[in-house]
């Protein structure tokens, strides 16, 4: 059972489970159960190139972010479960949360927080009722979103990134990400406000 599973590895995704996993050191964090899906194939940093993201060298690519990102997560946070080489086809209702359906295996979780992609490709069974076109893409591009209100589709089940009705842009999607994971922390904080800033030491 996970305390949040996170659907999706690319910027929202990478970012929410950085966020989550730098809470290790809060006493309502230490021993939470978080894990993320790293399915990337479908990921809009595969092509992209950035030139205009405050923190990133000219001409880093997002594909050098997608493996980077990994590595990060791996190396400052390990208690965060990278489950790879798997693609969610469904998300069920469970008694204590969310069932996570793999094309390899099932989860429990009591947080689910999906940050896959925005085309009318995504085709993860259980959320079809909250799909509607895009409010912040064009027409022609027939992009969808998941209905919710500050990333909340209902109780436990969170969307980030440019599924939430966000714009694709790198640094709204990673922030969508990390307003997720603060508000899951708030929650686990019994409603006080959360953010993890590292400072150095003066």
């Amino acid at each position: 059972m996970y305390d949040a599973l996170i659907i999706g590895g690319g910027a929202a995704g990478m970012s929410c489970a950085l966020v989550l996993g730098s809470a290790e050191i809060k006493a309502f964090a230490k021993d939470k159960s978080i894990g993320i899906i790293m399915h990337q194939k479908t990921s809009h940093l595969q092509t992209a190139l950035f030139n205009n993201v405050l923190g990133l060298t000219p001409g880093t690519t997002g594909e050098s972010i997608l493996e980077s990102g990994k590595a990060q997560l791996k190396e400052r946070y390990p208690h965060v479960n990278q489950i790879d080489h798997e693609k969610v086809l469904e998300i069920s209702k469970s008694t204590n949360g969310f069932t996570i359906t793999t094309n390899k295996n099932t989860y429990q979780t009591k947080i689910a927080v999906i940050t896959v992609g925005y085309t009318n490709l995504m085709t993860i069974d259980g959320v079809a009722s909250y799909i509607a076109p895009h409010p912040r893409a064009a027409i022609e591009k027939d992009r969808i979103w998941l209905k919710n209100t500050d990333h909340l589709i209902e109780e436990g089940l969170y969307v980030a990134g440019t599924l939430a009705g966000w714009r694709s842009q790198f640094a709204i999607a990673s922030g969508s990400g990390a307003q997720v994971a603060t508000d899951i922390l708030t929650l686990w904080n019994n409603g006080k406000h959360v953010k993890v800033h590292d400072k150095l030491e003066v």
